[in-house]
């Protein structure tokens, strides 16, 4: 098991209070692979664990950097879920 293979490039305003939209625009090229990680990553399947799961932006803004970096497949595990209330 490879840990660390996504690095945060440059610092993002706070997610709370922005919509999806807003939170994968705040974090579009947020992630990249760590280069000297890129080993671990060609060719292979990820399994990219998240404390928590609101829209996604940010599992998808990872998985977007992995696969960018040659990563076969990318797999996501999320230890909680955000539920809104439907109006």
């Amino acid at each position: 098991m490879v840990h660390e293979l996504i690095a945060r490039r440059r610092r993002t305003p706070s997610q709370g209070g922005l919509g999806p939209s807003a939170r994968r625009r705040n974090l579009a090229r947020a992630f990249a692979a760590v280069p000297e990680r890129a080993d671990a990553i060609a060719d292979r399947h990820v399994l990219l664990v998240d404390d928590v799961l609101t829209t996604g932006a940010t599992a998808e803004a990872c998985s977007r950097a992995l696969l960018g970096a040659g990563a076969a497949a990318v797999d996501v595990l999320t230890l909680a879920r955000v539920v809104r209330p439907s109006a």
